[in-house]
């Protein structure tokens, strides 16, 4: 059974971690949704089974959440543009949209896919950190 408390606090690192990277060190982005899934199986209470989907649910939400706030961060600035060129501010709503409707459904997918891959890892972290280590002298 997937554990939505740990998706959701995934899904919100995903994004910030991904909001971040993308801004502050670009090539390092596809970080955010991998660790956002880690820390929900890692974190969660559900089953191992579930754990690539947890990641995914992480990485969708996450993708989602970007996008909302990347079609509202520049909806806010063609409007600006809108008041002041009046012609020029419903080109740059249009390509605002489309933009941002383009940018969602690429982060959704990319945020899906390398969730999974990180709530496998976190699946296995917890399952194998587990186990006993045996030294042997």
């Amino acid at each position: 059974m997937i554990d939505w408390k740990a998706v959701g606090v995934g899904s919100l690192i995903n994004a910030v971690l991904t909001i971040v990277l993308t801004i502050s060190v670009f090539p390092l982005f596809f970080l955010g949704p991998i660790i956002g899934g880690l820390v929900a199986t890692y974190i969660g209470s559900g089953e191992r089974k579930d754990a690539p989907v947890e990641g995914a649910l992480t990485g969708i939400i996450g993708g989602l959440i970007i996008g909302i706030l990347f079609i509202a961060g520049f909806g806010a600035l063609s409007a600006i543009i809108g008041l002041i060129f009046a012609k020029i501010g419903i080109v740059a709503g249009t390509i605002t949209l489309i933009v941002g409707v383009f940018l969602t459904v690429l982060s959704i997918l990319v945020g899906g896919v390398l969730g999974a891959v990180g709530g496998f890892i976190g699946a296995e972290i917890k399952e194998n950190g587990r186990k006993e280590v045996k030294m042997e002298h």
